[in-house]
């Protein structure tokens, strides 16, 4: 029985599964973050450039 939890590869292969998953979702919010605040700033400077040109 314990030779069979050394070999079994089912439960190793569910956990990278999860590990890729999980750096995937990192890379995401990271991306999300730094691009969420540039498009932030362009909305900012564009309003900005409306209300002062009025």
């Amino acid at each position: 029985m314990i030779r069979r939890l050394f070999v079994e590869e089912e439960g190793q292969t569910l956990v990278e599964y999860g590990l890729l998953v999980s750096l995937i979702a990192l890379v995401v919010i990271a991306i999300l973050t730094v691009l969420g605040q540039k498009v932030r700033n362009l909305f900012v400077t564009v309003n900005t450039n409306i209300a002062s040109s009025t």
